[in-house]
């Protein structure tokens, strides 16, 4: 399904092998028109649309992402993106000196600079728990977060599925050994939503955030935060408007204080419920065989540029989704160099792909510390082919063989 000619579903340039879904994703046709005609729609009418008719469309998307989702309508508000899902839990929370906000050095750079941010403000402690660049088991992750919980840990931010080395953790252990010790989770889960079927209500995680624009391929703009009924009260969000004093009893407050944050442009979450019909008419199977069929392109995907390279793959696929990343054999270097490297595969052979140094800056141990490792991290969407992976594997093997 490559997106070629004009009823192909995507609109990527054809040009470019584009293996880097999960930076930003890319929005169907079908979707993009959707959500035009809401703007068409919102431009003719504005008060119409915003004053008359806001809520009805907001909760009715509401309805069907929370479906998608596994969760509770009443405990799901809509953000922009993750990563304001995390800060707006980060910035609501109250922190004393002393306490110590749990993560791991496999975070997202944006996520731990809000941990540490929010942390140094309170005169508390960003705590990194360490584990190895290539993760070899469930319970590697579960017991390095448990070796690292001390008296003084308040929350641990954890990903569902890690931005820089695409490994699936095991949340659901990770909340449940939390709650055990009276620490509350917040669960980054930006790629998670059409990566892997997902269950919040059963997951029990005090705070959840997803994005909508990644793998369910919604518009850019679209997200979701997911907050369990008994930590509401302590929830809100970055900007306070009208809902903070809205006395109407028949809409949830947690609702009343985040659908209406001043002005909005609706039109990329009031098209998520097309994203989830779109993505699942492209397979037989709907969505479960959306999931499975990029799970298995990019498991072999992954083979391909290991093979190519010489080097050996650690993390099971079970651990992986629709992403996987491998470490290339190349010393520490400069992440401007890294950058220069990432940047003349773009320009010489025509692939889009996230080639990195790791750690992420912000879990290195000074900011002018080299990275440890070298990773170059695939994606794999109805839109690609085996061959795909394989013109990578010749790009980077190339390189090698010339120093």
């Amino acid at each position: 399904m490559r997106p070629y000619g004009p009823d192909a579903p995507w609109r990527l340039d054809p040009e470019v092998i584009f293996l880097n879904h999960g930076s930003f994703g890319a929005c169907p046709v079908p979707v993009l028109n959707f959500q035009r005609a809401l703007i068409d729609e919102l431009e003719a009418g504005p008060i119409q649309f915003l004053w008359a008719t806001f809520e009805e469309r907001l909760d009715a998307a509401r309805r069907a992402v929370a479906a998608f989702l596994g969760a509770d309508p009443g405990n799901l508000v809509f953000v922009s993106n993750a990563t304001t899902g995390v800060s707006t839990v980060l910035r609501s929370l109250r922190f004393e000196p002393g306490d110590e906000l749990l993560t791991t050095n496999h975070e997202y750079n944006a996520i731990l600079n809000a941990v540490g941010e929010v942390a140094a403000r309170a005169r508390a402690r960003r705590v990194i728990a360490e584990l190895p660049v290539e993760i070899e088991s469930s319970g590697q992750v579960v017991e390095a977060l448990i070796a690292a919980v001390t008296p003084h840990t308040r929350l641990v931010v954890i990903s569902q599925v890690t931005s820089p080395t695409a490994t699936i953790l095991p949340v659901a252990e990770i909340v449940r050994a939390m709650d055990e010790r009276g620490i509350d989770a917040l669960v980054d889960g930006a790629h998670a939503p059409g990566m892997m079927r997902l269950y919040l209500e059963a997951l029990g995680a005090a705070y959840w955030t997803g994005n909508g624009h990644k793998w369910l391929c919604g518009p850019k703009g679209s997200g979701f935060l997911h907050v369990r009924a008994d930590r509401q009260e302590r929830v809100h969000p970055l900007v306070i408007s009208h809902g903070f004093n809205d006395r109407r009893s028949t809409r949830p407050r947690l609702w009343k204080e985040f659908d209406w944050t001043g002005t909005p442009d609706p039109t990329p979450n009031l098209a998520l419920p097309a994203a989830l019909a779109t993505l699942e008419s492209l397979h037989a199977d709907g969505w479960p065989g959306v999931m499975a069929a990029n799970h298995d392109l990019v498991v072999d995907g992954r083979a391909r540029v290991a093979a190519a390279l010489g080097v050996a793959t650690l993390t099971p696929a079970t651990m992986l989704g629709t992403m996987a990343t491998i470490r290339l054999p190349l010393p520490p270097m400069p992440d401007v160099e890294i950058d220069a490297l990432k940047r003349s595969i773009v320009v010489e052979d025509r692939i889009e792909v996230p080639i990195f140094g790791w750690p992420v800056p912000a879990a290195r141990e000074t900011p002018d510390a080299l990275p440890s490792a070298l990773a170059v991290r695939v994606s794999a969407q109805l839109y690609n082919e085996p061959a795909d992976y394989a013109r990578l594997a010749d790009a980077l093997a190339r390189r090698l063989d010339r120093g």
